[in-house]
């Protein structure tokens, strides 16, 4: 069975960067169920910040990276930063409406409407979608979709998903 997960590239689930208060709790309980959800061998598509966030992932449910043979998938990458006056972008109008229609393409899924997002647009949102758009073949076909985690935390959109051609 094909299982496929998504998390952010959120420096604040990095060790380095825990506190007292966990600013992020839910989404780092939605992460690491993720994660060990997809089980011991997982091939991670990830930008460099992205593979640091998997790599600390992976290693707190003990299941580690590799790069051939049978393996699920982690996909790092998540929407707009650029949702609120208080956002790490600032405020940009157009990012509800990228965050909506790969949302919407994320959930559905649509690997054709993840394949041709502009990439130039997102760059502009600060939005971390390579790795999705490089993902994007990987769901055709998926069969069961869990979104574990749907929010948009200190102005930046956040999902933490789940695919598979199974149940999930």
């Amino acid at each position: 069975m094909t299982r496929l997960a998504l998390v952010p590239g959120c420096l604040a689930l990095l060790p380095e960067y825990a506190s007292l208060d966990d600013p992020v709790a839910e989404l780092r309980a939605a992460c690491l169920a993720a994660v060990a959800w997809l089980g011991e061998d997982v091939h991670v598509i990830a930008g460099a910040q992205g593979a640091r966030v998997a790599s600390s992932l992976l290693a707190e449910v003990g299941a580690a990276p590799v790069t051939t043979g049978e393996a699920a998938y982690l996909i790092v990458g998540n929407g707009s930063a650029r949702r609120s006056e208080k956002a790490p972008g600032h405020l940009d109008s157009r990012a509800a409406g990228f965050d909506e229609m790969l949302g919407k393409a994320l959930t559905t899924p649509d690997p054709e409407a993840l394949g041709a997002l502009d990439l130039g647009l997102a760059d502009e949102l600060w939005a971390d979608v390579g790795p999705i758009v490089e993902a994007a073949d990987l769901l055709a076909g998926v069969g069961t979709v869990a979104v574990d985690y749907d929010d948009d935390p200190y102005g930046v959109r956040y999902w933490v998903a789940r695919w598979a051609d199974g149940p999930a």
